[in-house]
Order: C-alpha cells, then sequence, then structure tokens
C-alpha cells in the first residue's frame, strides 16, 4: 500500500472531488434547464466528453495510458459515446438515453476494472468498485426505459450522474480521512 500522503493519492482525492463537483453541477443545470432542446443537448454531449477528458488527465498523471489500459480504454468508449450521442440527438430521445444506457454499462465495467487496479495501490477504491458495478446496472434499467413508451428527457439521466456524484464525493472524503488517519497515528 502506497503512503496517502505522498502526491497521488493527494490527486486523487482533489480529482474524485473535481468529479463530484462537474456532475452536481451538471445535475444542477440539468434539472434548471426547463425542457430547453439546445441546453439540454449540449448537457448531453459534455457529459460523456468530460468523461474522456477526466480519464485522460488522470490516466496521464497515474503513469500514462499505458499503464492504465482500463482508463484508455474509457477515453475511447466516452469519445466514441460522445459522438454517438450528437447522432442519436438527431434521431430521437429514446436513441439517447439508450446510447447513454450503453456508455453506462461500458464505462462502468471500465471504472470497476480501475478500482481493483487502485486497491492494490492505494486502497479505499470500495466506492469506486461499487459505482462501477452500479453504473453498469444503471446503464442496463436505461436500455429498458429506452423501448418504454414514455419520452426520455435528460432527467431520466440525473439520477445517473447524481449516484456517480456521490460515489465521487464519497471517494474523495474516505482518501482525506484515510489520510487524516495516517497522520495522527
Amino acid at each position: 500500500m502506497q503512503d496517502n500522503s505522498s502526491p497521488q493519492p493527494n490527486w486523487l482525492r482533489s480529482y474524485y472531488f473535481t468529479r463530484a463537483a462537474f456532475s452536481l453541477i451538471w445535475i444542477a443545470t440539468a434539472i434548471l434547464s426547463g425542457g430547453q432542446a439546445n441546453l439540454a443537448a449540449f448537457l448531453l454531449v459534455i457529459y460523456p466528453l468530460w468523461d474522456a477528458a477526466a480519464n485522460l488527465v488522470d490516466a496521464r498523471v497515474n503513469g500514462g495510458l499505458k499503464a492504465n489500459r482500463s482508463q484508455a480504454l474509457n477515453v475511447v468508449v466516452s469519445t466514441i459515446t460522445t459522438l454517438a450521442v450528437v447522432i442519436a440527438l438527431g434521431k430521437s430521445n429514446y436513441a439517447v438515453l439508450a446510447v447513454f444506457g450503453a456508455w453506462a454499462i461500458l464505462s462502468g465495467l471500465l471504472q470497476l476494472s480501475t478500482g481493483v487496479r487502485r486497491w492494490r495501490i492505494y486502497g479505499a477504491q470500495w466506492v469506486m468498485i461499487l459505482s462501477g458495478a452500479q453504473s453498469a446496472l444503471a446503464g442496463a434499467f436505461m436500455i429498458s426505459r429506452s423501448f418504454g413508451a414514455a419520452s426520455p428527457t435528460i432527467l431520466d439521466i440525473v439520477p445517473y450522474a447524481g449516484f456517480g456524484a456521490f460515489y465521487f464525493l464519497l471517494s474523495s472524503l474516505w482518501l482525506v480521512a484515510a489520510a487524516y488517519r495516517k497522520a495522527q497515528a
């Protein structure tokens, strides 16, 4: 297990907090958008694009894309998802929800993989592992909803983003507590 006072756990705390903050701002904007189509479309495109950028930066800080294959693959998946969302926006809200569902499954499994790998290095990754598993389940739920009768909206994605924000915030706080306990020991 690596020393929790080293730069890497400090990076992870900041990274997880930043991911949580972005998601909370995204959620608030989605809820307050009042169904404005252009704003909703922008939010739907920016969400997976942000995920791609965040994974890219995190992988580079933690040894590069070769050393972080699950994150490298997540960058590719999230980038392709961004393009798929742009295309789906021209089709229907059902298509957008299906794309988000497929992305949630893939990115969740990749996040789970990253969490398992990091557990061996930093510990305290159970939250990210749980988040990855729940993301995959949420994706299956979104796909099932994309076949429903009720027309989906951006609000159907808000709970997914909310759980992501919660897990990233919890991970950040868990690492803060671990560093505090270690400093007190």
